[in-house]
């Protein structure tokens, strides 16, 4: 089993900041001027930072049949045994459409959509260091800090009939 970190870009950096700041700002800016109902509505920006943070990508583990992403408290389990590719293909993810997920909060992670990948999960920290893994029916995109040798050990790790690029 080998562990990759997930390392946050410059860019999710910013973000995850800044829309913390505001939404910590809007809290206190509801609960201090506001009464009833309007003081309960001061929940909802901290509800929604603390929930995309749950869904945050803290690394990958490859393992002989699997690659687990590491999430706060859970893994989730991407099996081995119908991967038809793995690339590293910096900025694979430009130019996509959110379908539905997370944009840039702690992480990018969710369903999108582009010309070269179709449809696709995003289980990403940084957009310039992502793998494409071609799954026999689904796509899945994954940023982990030693892109090149990631791919390498997922084809070490997977079975002799894949056809790893």
């Amino acid at each position: 089993m080998k562990n990759y970190k997930a390392p946050w870009s410059k860019l999710l950096i910013i973000v995850s900041t800044l829309v913390t700041a505001l939404c910590v700002a809007a809290a206190i800016g509801l609960i201090s001027c506001g009464r009833g109902l309007v003081k309960c509505l001061a929940l909802l920006p901290l509800a929604i930072m603390f929930g995309a943070a749950l869904f945050t990508v803290r690394g990958y583990q490859v393992t002989p049949g699997a690659i687990l992403v590491r999430r706060l408290f859970w893994k989730t389990c991407l099996p081995l045994v119908d991967l038809v590719s793995a690339q590293y293909v910096p900025n694979a993810m430009r130019r996509s459409l959110r379908a539905f997920g997370n944009g840039g909060l702690f992480s990018i992670t969710g369903s999108f959509n582009n010309k070269t990948l179709g449809a696709y999960r995003a289980y990403v920290t940084d957009l310039h260091r992502t793998v494409v893994l071609r799954f026999s029916s689904h796509t899945v995109v994954v940023s982990p800090s030693k892109p090149e040798e990631f791919v390498l050990d997922v084809c070490a790790m997977g079975h002799s009939d894949q056809k790893i690029v």
